[in-house]
């Protein structure tokens, strides 16, 4: 008999996951595991999402911080998640992505997939009589 697990998440949502979080690449987080490091225990480090997702005893790990410039001069900080947290990540943005996105109102434009800001500033300039407010940008 299997024992009931309290969140209903497949293996093949982990395994999606796993395809997209490779498909960006990215940098090794705070554990300094890169993607080529996960792929050597690919099976047990998937089954050790899924499992700590679907039993509700998943925990992120800190994030490694790196500065990076800003396009006007100075730096910031970034945030760089592992690859075990970004594949935790991408599960849940592909069940909660599809619920929330419709909520949104057409011209919202932050985090949102295939929109960006310059897409804002486009469409805002482009409405009747100069903007939305009725002024020119």
């Amino acid at each position: 008999m299997s024992e009931a697990r309290p969140y209903s998440i497949s293996k093949w949502e982990v395994w999606e996951a796993y395809e997209k979080v490779k498909a960006n690449k990215g940098a090794a987080g705070i554990d300094e595991q890169s993607i080529k490091d996960f792929e050597k225990k690919l099976k047990g480090n998937l089954y050790k999402i899924w499992n700590r997702m679907s039993s509700g005893s998943y925990f992120p790990p800190p994030v490694r911080s790196v500065k990076i410039d800003k396009d006007g001069g100075g730096k910031r900080k970034l945030g760089i998640p592992t690859v075990s947290d970004r594949i935790a990540q991408m599960v849940v943005k592909s069940r909660l992505e599809p619920e929330v996105d419709p909520l949104f109102v057409p011209d919202s434009y932050g985090y949102r997939p295939g929109l960006c800001q310059e897409d804002e500033k486009s469409s805002c300039c482009t409405k009747d009589e100069g903007g939305p407010f009725g002024a020119t940008l």
